[in-house]
């Protein structure tokens, strides 16, 4: 058992978010192993309340991207506070978005506010933030298990995903994961975790 957690630690300590993507396609099947593993995650009353949409068309995310900077335009140019923008600064950010059509697959994951039965009656879902976010972890280890890098991205406000992708209202957007192969000559931030004793305590 410590054997396997701590190569499981190693591994993932070997993760990072890249921007830079081949454009290469990725095996249809490594995508659906990761998006299964993601939807065994644990759930609010077993609700289920994530929804993934993998979008490999050109043109979609194409239109994607024309969304996403014009939002972060707006986002950039004034709508972040300057506190905000100066933590964003050491990571090299900006609006221009060209990993949402160099990267062989995005993949929108959507928060069902809630669901509807046989009788279209809606029902009630629970903790759909915590769900969607533990099956969101859960689908970017099982990324890099497979070899594959991921970047998310967080455009605010998302809503022009229920409109590009054809989605209910009841579905909000949650957050966009770019995935693919990092170019060789991908770049990431040199940044550093807070010191295990910083986060983590033990209960006497």
């Amino acid at each position: 058992m410590i054997e396997r957690s701590d190569a499981f630690r190693m591994d993932l300590l070997r993760r990072r978010t890249v921007r830079d993507f081949e454009s290469r396609e990725v095996p249809c099947d490594v995508i659906e192993n990761a998006l299964k593993t993601a939807a065994s995650a644990p759930s609010g009353a077993n609700r289920q309340p994530w929804r993934f949409v993998v979008v490999t068309n050109q043109d979609v995310k194409r239109q994607i991207r024309e969304a996403a900077e014009e939002e972060e335009r707006e986002f950039y140019a004034g709508r972040a506070p300057d506190e905000w923008l100066e933590a964003l600064r050491p990571l090299g950010t900006d609006e221009h978005k060209p990993f949402l059509t160099e990267a062989p697959v995005l993949i929108a994951i959507f928060l069902e506010r809630y669901g509807m039965n046989d009788q279209g009656t809606r029902v009630k879902n629970y903790y759909m933030p915590e769900s969607v976010g533990i099956a969101t972890g859960f689908l970017i280890c099982a990324l890099h298990n497979a070899g594959l890098a991921t970047l998310t991205h967080t455009p605010s406000p998302m809503g022009f995903l229920n409109q590009v992708l054809g989605r209910p209202t009841r579905e909000r957007p949650f957050l966009l994961l770019v995935v693919g192969y990092p170019k060789k000559n991908a770049s990431v931030p040199d940044i550093e975790k807070l010191p295990f004793e910083k986060v983590v305590s033990y209960s006497q």
